[in-house]
C-alpha cells in the first residue's frame, strides 16, 4: 500500500513543479492522478499491473481503498479482482459470527484472524423487523413465558404438534450457510409463520440481497455444502395441527439461483419403534448436518418434550442421489449439544464434534474414526464457561487448517480459541486453563506421549449481552 501511495505522491509533486508562475499548488489538489477522467488506476502504471498490486492487498484494507477514487472502488468491488486473488493464492479465510441482541435482532461480525480486527456487517434486512410496535409487544413473549432458564430452541420443539400459542412467536430458528463466497440466511420463524425467504450477503459488495425462496417454509433446518451447492434438510414447518417436523430436502445452485428437490430424508430407526403409541409420541428430527467425505451426514434424534433420544442418522450421496443409513457407531456416538443439536466441523478431512460432557466449565473434542466406526476423544478439556440461559454458549469453526472454539468468558467477552499441537519436548511447559478469573488463558491438555493440545486466544470481542447463534468461514 505504501508503494502505491508513494507512486501517486511522486506524480503529484511533479505536476506541481511544472505549473505556471501565476498558478498555485492549491489548484493541483485535484490532480490528474486521482481525477475521475484519468484512465489509469495508478499513474505511470498500466492497469494490468495496478490490478496485480490491488489483488495482493489484505482484505482488511479494502474498505479504505474504496475511498481513494471511484475507479478504485469499482475495481476493488469487482468479482474479477477476487478471481485473480484466487489464482495468485492470495485468498484469506475470515470468520463470520452471528449474534442475537436482546431485542431479537441478528447482527453479523467478521473477524480477520491475521490482523485480529473485527468488522461489523450491514444490518440484515428482514420482515420481522418492519413493524417496530408489534415487535416491542411480542418480541419478549417467548422469554417471558418460559423464563430465562430455558432455551428458545427447546421451547420450539416443545410446541411441536400444538396449534395454540404460536401467533406471538418472535423471530428465531433461521439456518445459516456459506457457498460460492457468500453467506446465506434461510427461513426461520417470524411471528406465527415459518418462512421461505433466503437472504445472501456478498462480502465483495458488502451488501445483503434477497435470493430465490425455498419451496417450503422451514425453521431450525440443517444446511451443508457439496459441490459448491447449498443443501437444506429437515427442520419444522407450521401446518394445520401446529408445528410438524420435516423430512423434505432441497438444494440451491448459486450459479443458477435456483432450488431443486432432493429425495426426502428417511428415518430408518424411527420406523422400527415397538408400538404405535411410541411412534405417535416420539417425533423424529434432524439434529445436525455436516459435509464429510463428499457426502452429507445427518444425525437424528427422537423427540418428546423435554427428552431427546439418539437414533443414528442418514447419509446422502449426491452421486446416487439417495440416502443410506448412517454407520451405527457414527450415529449412536455423535455427541449431542443443548436441545438435542449436534455440533461438528470438518478440518483437514477429519470430522470433529464437541461433547459438553457433564461439567459446567469444560467439554471434550471427539474425532470420528471411519475405520473403526467410533468417536474418540482427542482433546480432553476445552475451557468453556457455562451460561445456562444461552441458546448457543459455544460454536465450532475450522480455518487455517486448525480447529477453533468460539465461546464467552465470565465477563461475556467473546473469545476465539485455537487448538495448537506441541510435541512432548514442550509438554513440560504445562499451562493452566481457567475461566474462573473472568478471562481465557492458554491451556495445555496432554492426550498422548507425543502431542499436547494448547488452547490459544487469537481474538476477543465485547458484544455486550448478545448471544452467539452461529458462525461460518469464507475464503476470499
Amino acid at each position: 500500500m505504501g508503494a502505491i501511495l508513494s507512486l501517486a505522491g511522486s506524480k503529484r509533486t511533479s505536476d506541481c513543479s511544472d505549473i505556471l508562475p501565476n498558478e498555485t499548488c492549491k489548484r493541483q489538489k485535484v490532480s490528474p492522478s486521482f481525477n475521475e477522467e484519468n484512465p489509469r488506476l495508478i499513474p505511470s502504471l498500466p492497469d494490468e499491473l495496478s490490478i496485480q498490486i490491488l489483488a495482493r492487498l489484505p482484505r482488511i484494507c479494502h474498505l479504505n481503498v474504496r475511498l481513494v477514487s471511484r475507479k478504485w472502488k469499482t475495481t476493488v468491488m469487482s468479482p474479477e479482482l477476487f478471481k485473480l486473488r484466487k489464482e495468485l493464492g492470495m485468498t484469506e479465510e475470515w470468520l463470520y459470527v452471528l449474534t442475537k441482541v436482546e431485542d431479537g435482532k441478528l447482527l453479523w461480525h467478521a473477524l480477520d484472524p491475521l490482523s485480529r480486527k473485527w468488522q461489523r456487517l450491514p444490518p440484515m434486512p428482514h420482515v420481522a423487523y418492519d413493524d417496530e410496535n408489534r415487535k416491542r409487544s411480542t418480541g419478549f413473549w417467548m422469554w417471558n413465558m418460559v423464563g430465562p432458564g430455558l432455551r428458545i430452541a427447546e421451547v420450539i420443539w416443545g410446541l411441536l404438534g400444538r396449534k395454540d400459542s404460536l401467533d406471538q412467536m418472535p423471530f428465531c430458528g433461521c439456518a445459516i450457510g456459506a457457498v460460492d463466497g457468500c453467506l446465506y440466511v434461510l427461513g426461520g420463524f417470524s411471528r406465527a409463520s415459518t418462512m421461505r425467504c433466503v437472504w445472501r450477503f456478498d462480502p465483495i459488495l458488502n451488501a445483503w440481497s434477497e435470493e430465490t425462496s425455498m419451496s417450503i417454509g422451514r425453521a431450525y433446518s440443517k444446511t451443508g455444502i457439496l459441490n459448491n451447492k447449498l443443501y437444506v434438510v429437515g427442520g419444522v414447518s407450521r401446518g394445520p395441527r401446529g408445528l410438524t417436523p420435516l423430512q423434505s430436502a432441497e438444494v440451491f445452485d448459486p450459479c443458477m439461483s435456483t432450488w431443486s428437490q432432493v429425495p426426502s430424508m428417511p428415518f430408518s430407526k424411527a420406523q422400527v419403534l415397538p408400538n404405535a403409541f411410541l411412534a405417535d409420541m416420539l417425533r423424529p428430527i434432524a439434529t445436525g448436518m455436516t459435509s464429510y467425505m463428499g457426502r452429507l451426514c445427518v444425525p437424528q434424534s427422537l423427540y418428546s418434550w423435554p427428552f431427546f433420544v439418539d437414533v443414528g442418522g442418514e447419509i446422502y450421496d449426491p452421486e446416487t442421489n439417495s440416502w443410506a443409513e448412517m454407520p451405527t457407531g457414527m450415529g449412536d456416538g455423535w455427541p449431542a449439544r443443548q436441545a438435542g443439536t449436534k455440533l461438528s466441523v470438518v478440518v483437514d478431512n477429519e470430522l470433529y464434534a464437541f461433547d459438553p460432557s457433564s461439567s459446567l466449565d469444560s467439554g471434550k473434542i471427539k474425532v470420528y474414526d471411519q475405520k473403526e466406526d467410533a468417536w474418540k476423544v482427542v482433546i480432553g478439556k476445552v475451557p468453556i464457561y457455562d451460561f445456562t440461559d444461552s441458546e448457543s454458549p459455544y460454536l465450532l469453526a475450522g480455518f487455517h487448517g486448525k480447529l477453533h472454539v468460539i465461546t464467552k468468558d465470565a465477563n461475556r467477552n467473546t473469545a476465539i480459541l485455537r487448538a495448537d499441537l506441541r510435541d512432548n519436548v514442550e509438554s513440560s511447559l504445562s499451562r493452566s486453563a481457567s475461566l474462573s478469573s473472568g478471562t481465557l488463558h492458554e491451556h495445555s491438555d496432554s492426550q498422548s506421549e507425543s502431542d499436547t493440545v494448547v488452547w490459544k486466544v487469537i481474538a476477543m470481542r465485547d458484544f455486550g449481552s448478545a448471544e452467539l447463534v452461529s458462525c461460518q468461514v469464507l475464503d476470499m
